[in-house]
């Protein structure tokens, strides 16, 4: 059930005049792994799928199946499977047989398709709904559905289109949380899209961010936080801090003062930015003094805003630090979680 997805040059334009809607991408999904393509609305992430899927012709570049070009071959003999934002379940059948309804396509006794169906329906935590109409479940359930009929068909790719982001809160962790178990169980090859960077970190292997139809970069997610290409992916990835400046020798400065980078990065303009979360109060020395001008919380955690020299610097403290707006405060920069990105001319 692991097939390698393989998209190259992968383009396409929705008419003339139009900027692409995608612009030569360049993705490997290897057998079994995971991949989250994440962006903000408008990137062309569902894009990506509608071309692997078939849905869509790319106006260049192909899209390989274990090697195989996918070219002219139409959906049904992909050996892909999509689940949806909305699960688009067959009213009319019951959930046992909305699972069936691929074997039945393929020419399986009802009885059989039934049997199988059922084992999907368990293996996504449905077992003894069987015979419940879609109107009769939630919607975490007709999602599991969904995923179970995606799974029954046995694809070599299994493509999920957010297919969390309808649901609430405590609903999208129990179905990241059913989907790590499958990936355990049935090792498939995942092409996971989201706007959500805490989805793709808890869910993908790597992480491929896009924007305006551009890879801006691929890679495992902690790497993506620590070492972004660009400014954008830092914001999408939650990024706030980004400080304009001067590297020479190794060194950043600009209003927060001289300060070492972990690597050699070549001299020039480039921004400096740290995590939030790898900001702390410093109880000794401080790499950087200022004063606080915003307090909120996420849950426990204090989200500080520190003006430093005209600069604002962003921290998520630990719980129990207490800090108050106007409050001057010393605040430590890891020197391992500083990085540059460069400014790039034009």
């Amino acid at each position: 059930m692991s097939g390698e997805l393989r998209l190259t040059g992968l383009t396409r334009v929705h008419g003339r005049g139009r900027p692409p809607a995608l612009d030569g991408l360049d993705l490997a999904v290897p057998a079994g792994s995971c991949v989250a393509v994440l962006g903000p609305s408008g990137s062309g992430k569902s894009t990506v799928l509608r071309l692997t899927a078939g849905l869509d012709e790319p106006t260049r570049g192909s899209v390989h199946l274990d090697g195989r070009d996918l070219a002219g071959v139409p959906p049904e003999r992909r050996g892909v499977a999509m689940v949806f934002q909305r699960p688009l379940l067959f009213p009319h059948l019951s959930a046992r047989d909305n699972v069936a309804y691929a074997d039945r396509v393929r020419g399986a006794p009802r009885r059989r398709a039934r049997a199988r169906a059922a084992e999907f329906l368990d293996l996504v935590g449905l077992a003894g709904l069987g015979d419940r109409a879609p109107r009769e479940l939630s919607s975490g359930q007709e999602q599991r559905v969904a995923l179970a009929r995606a799974l029954a068909a046995e694809p070599r790719v299994l493509l999920l289109d957010e297919p969390f982001s309808a649901l609430d809160a405590p609903l999208r962790e129990e179905m990241h949380e059913l989907l790590v178990d499958l990936r355990a169980r049935l090792a498939p090859t995942v092409l996971l899209v989201t706007h959500d960077p805490a989805e793709a970190a808890a869910l993908a292997d790597t992480v491929a961010v896009l924007e305006a139809g551009r890879l801006q970069q691929h890679g495992p997610v902690a790497e993506l936080h620590a070492r972004p290409a660009s400014l954008s992916v830092s914001r999408l990835l939650g990024g706030r801090t980004e400080v304009p400046g001067q590297v020479r020798a190794g060194v950043h400065h600009s209003p927060l003062g001289a300060l070492a980078l972990p690597g050699p990065v070549a001299d020039g303009p480039g921004v400096l930015v740290v995590r939030p979360e790898a900001v702390a109060l410093a109880a000794g020395h401080a790499d950087v003094t200022g004063t606080v001008v915003r307090v909120r919380y996420r849950g426990l955690r204090p989200l500080v805003t520190v003006d430093a020299g005209g600069v604002a610097v962003h921290a998520e403290l630990t719980p129990g630090d207490d800090v108050v707006a106007g409050a001057v405060v010393g605040l430590r920069l890891p020197v391992a979680a500083r990085h540059v990105v460069p400014v790039r001319p034009g």
